[in-house]
Formats: C-alpha cells, structure tokens, sequence
C-alpha cells in the first residue's frame, strides 16, 4: 500500500497539505512568564518562558538582552525511555529554537534581561522542534508582554510573529506536517521555520532515501508556508485576548 489510499488520504485520514489537530493551551503553568502547551496531533510540548535580569557574561558589556533555549524530551514521552541527558540532537534543537526566536524579537529592547525558553517533550509522535518553536513564540510574548503591563519594559520588544512545520517526500508525495510514521520513511525530510510575513527563518531538510528536485523543493516550500500561515492563525486567535495578569 502507497502512502496515500485509495481516496488519497493518508493513514490517519488527513490530505496530504493537512495539517495534524492543532492545540495551544495558554498559560498552562501559573509559574512561569509565559507558558504554552502545544499539541499537533499527538505531539505534545510544553514550553515556558522565564525571564532573569543576568544575561551571559559575554553580553553584559552591551545594554542588550538575550534570548536562549533549552529542549528536552521527558523519559516517557517516547515508547522507549529516554535518558535525561543532552546529546548532540538535543543541543541542535535548542539552537534551532533560540535562533529561530531571536528573530522576532528585538533584543537591544531586553537591556540586561535573558529570555530562557524551555521546551519539554511530554509526548513525542513527530515534529517536537518545530511544535516546540511554535509553542515557544506564545510563551515568549505572554512574558514580554507582562514585562510591558508591569513598567519593566517602556514597550513590546516582539518584531515580529514566527512559526515552524515539518514537509517531507514519501514516493514522491509531498506531505504536511509528519508523524512519526511518515518521517521514520519519508525519502526527503524538512523542517520549515517562518515569518508570518512568509520570510524564510529557517530551512533544514535532507534526503534520506532519494535525491529530489529543485521542483520538489519548492513544491515543499509552498507547502510548508501552507502550514505555517494556519499555524499563525491559530496563534495569532490565542493572542487575540491579552494574557492574564500575573
């Protein structure tokens, strides 16, 4: 059986330019800054922003802020248990996320603050770096924005919106965003980082089964934008009420 059936839907029923359901929940956790469960099918990540006033020490010559990430994924979140440590994967996703965030954010508006995004992987069924970037944008302009509310900040350090989806090639169909069923055999896997604006951020892809074509590319791209103007949407409907005052 091909990855599409019969009536060209996949395995789980959606379109292949479907994205999984879609859920944030806002201000999960009542500590943090700003908080944000995210759910794409049954991919669940929660990330929390947390604010300090002690950026790294190679910032604190400059009246700048920093933004920073950190990514785990829980031992059960995975069929097998994962060991709470960080490899070389972990590391690379921290610095997607950090960097992908960094550009929607102005940071000599953060005089002396660090932003810390943390990322946790409750349940991993494909797509947590880029559900973790997704998640990651609510927590961190709930934060700012209550940096705002409280007088710590004179206005909105947030330049812009960002999101993330992951594209790939199964026997030469292009599908929006993977499960782990699909990515474990896409042929060309990629994951998309986005403006709302459609500016590029972030592109990662690959082929692990065959070599594609410049048409593929932009077929995925094309795609990709696809998802990512949903998942802005959705975003920009949590956003639409301003956060509760902590």
């Amino acid at each position: 059986m091909g990855v599409l059936d019969a009536s060209g839907r996949r395995s789980d029923g959606r379109l292949p330019n479907e994205l999984r359901p879609l859920r944030f929940q806002r201000d999960y956790t009542t500590m943090a800054d700003g908080s944000a469960l995210v759910e794409f099918g049954n991919t669940r990540v929660l990330c929390t922003a947390s604010i300090d006033d002690d950026v790294p020490r190679w910032m604190r010559q400059r009246n700048a802020g920093w933004l920073t990430a950190e990514y785990s994924m829980l031992p059960g979140s995975s069929p097998q248990r994962i060991a709470r440590r960080a490899g070389g994967r972990t590391k690379e996703i921290q610095r997607l996320i950090g960097r992908s965030l960094r550009m929607v954010i102005d940071l000599n508006a953060l005089p002396q603050l660090q932003v810390t995004i943390d990322c946790d992987v409750l349940q991993a069924d494909g797509g947590t770096r880029t559900a973790s970037i997704c998640g990651g944008y609510l927590a961190l302009h709930d934060a700012v924005t209550r940096l705002v509310r409280k007088g710590v900040l004179s206005a909105s350090p947030m330049t812009g919106q960002c999101a993330a989806v992951s594209v790939g090639l199964i026997d030469g169909v292009a599908l929006l965003d993977l499960p782990y069923s699909e990515d474990a055999n896409a042929d060309v896997d990629f994951n998309v980082v986005m403006s709302s604006t459609g500016e590029l951020i972030e592109v990662q892809g690959t082929a692990e089964g065959r070599p594609f074509s410049r048409p593929q590319l932009d077929e995925l791209l094309d795609l990709a934008s696809k998802g990512i103007t949903e998942i802005a949407a959705a975003q920009q409907a949590v956003l639409a009420q301003a956060p509760t005052p902590r």
